[in-house]
């Protein structure tokens, strides 16, 4: 998925286009996010300014929801379920793999933007674990070799 490159500009617009709605913050910072791939640091004060609060206050919604990142994700999101019960039919080990094939921990992005892998705690499926979010996409039963030919097929979709 491409994204915006940041303009204090477009971030303006965006914030204009929903300050004014009942409870603006959140929907501000998911539009934000959607439009630059993160809410960047340059947006707080924009975001607070606008919604007259202070900029504390916006770094702390940001910081408290795990969806809202600080920099671009890779093209591929993988999110991991690490809840207990995934973590009961190997989603620890499966994290371990999927680190190791990838070269990075969970809550990183590969040197070359390629993925991103993040920790979730609990999609839901718990029936159908290990579970993950490959590229939106909910997937059940994986293993490493799932997982790493989910990530290829979510790029040959183009994201």
């Amino acid at each position: 998925m491409a994204f915006e490159s940041w303009s204090p500009e477009r971030a303006s617009a965006i914030i204009g286009a929903h300050k004014d709605r009942p409870g603006a913050t959140l929907p501000i910072l998911h539009a934000l996010q959607e439009s630059f791939g993160c809410v960047p640091t340059e947006a707080v004060p924009l975001v607070a300014e606008a919604l007259n609060l202070s900029r504390a206050e916006i770094h702390g919604v940001v910081s408290f929801y795990h969806d809202f990142r600080a920099t671009p994700p890779g093209r591929v999101v993988v999110k991991l379920c690490c809840a207990e019960a995934c973590q009961a039919v190997g989603s620890d080990a499966l994290a371990e793999s999927v680190e190791r094939r990838l070269g990075i921990k969970l809550g990183e992005t590969t040197a070359d933007k390629r993925v991103t892998l993040e920790p979730v705690y609990c999609l839901g499926n718990c029936a159908c674990g290990p579970s993950a979010l490959i590229d939106g996409k909910l997937e059940a039963f994986l293993d490493a070799d799932k997982v790493e030919a989910k990530i290829a097929a979510a790029e040959r979709r183009g994201s």
